[in-house]
């Protein structure tokens, strides 16, 4: 089972003394590209106004130009601390216990513009790149799209891809027969539903808080079901190769 997340654009300050090494990170098939994007955002890093038209930043935010430039050299913390967010302060894994977080560094999976999909324990700095930004010269949809989907679900393992609809665009999952795409819903008195923002991310965030806390690999979508039950949560299934969640 993988459980597949977005990043966020919030990252946590800080990290460990060990400088940032693409070697040490999950699908290592990835790392040549991966190699190349950080170059290249190091590289555009060094122009300041164009970084800020890139990246869709105001001056206010210079800062973030900064992390790009020094993200080789800064201190790393587990991809799961270092994004923050309505999701990941929904899943709160700094509270989650050993056992939960072990079951995280072997199930879930985050999708990085930047590297690519990334292991929740991999050590990563903190970084500036979303899914429409422009690296001179570099589509990210047309790098990560063929790329991914090789690493995703090709063992024929469930895949629960609670990613937003712009990450799962930037790097589709193959379709085979094995991913579920999770839409959260709200639901009203005349049984009509409509899609949610704010919310889709917090009920993301609990239910895969719950799947860790499981803390053991399913292989149906009807045990994904049964886990998010327990957890008082209304899932259901959706259209073809989908969940809904009803908040």
């Amino acid at each position: 089972m993988l459980i597949l997340l977005p990043p966020s654009e919030t990252k946590r300050e800080g990290g460990g003394s060990d400088f940032f090494d693409v070697r040490r990170l999950r699908f290592p098939s990835l790392n040549v590209t991966r190699q190349r994007l950080v170059g290249e955002l190091q590289s555009l890093a060094l122009d300041e106004e164009a970084s800020l038209r890139a990246l869709k930043l105001s001056r206010r935010q210079l800062g973030e130009v900064n992390r790009n430039r020094e993200l080789t050299v800064s201190g790393t913390m587990a991809a799961i601390d270092r994004y923050t967010g309505v999701l990941y302060d929904a899943l709160d894994a700094r509270s989650l216990p050993p056992e939960a977080r072990a079951f995280a560094g072997q199930h879930l999976v985050i999708q990085s513009a930047l590297l690519g999909p990334v292991g929740a324990l991999d050590e990563i700095p903190a970084y500036r790149l979303s899914h429409d930004s422009r690296l001179p010269g570099v589509q990210l949809a047309k790098v990560w799209a063929p790329l991914a989907p090789h690493e995703i679900g090709a063992d024929g393992q469930l895949v629960l891809d609670f990613r937003s609809e712009a990450y799962v665009a930037l790097s589709p999952v193959a379709d085979r027969g094995n991913s579920w795409f999770l839409r959260v819903v709200a639901g009203s008195p005349d049984g009509q539903v409509r899609a949610l923002n704010h919310f889709n991310k917090k009920s993301k965030g609990v239910l895969t808080r719950a799947l860790l806390l499981h803390g053991r690999p399913l292989s149906t979508v009807d045990e994904v079901f049964a886990v998010a039950r327990d957890a008082g949560l209304r899932v259901e299934p959706g259209e073809a190769g989908e969940i809904r969640m009803v908040v």
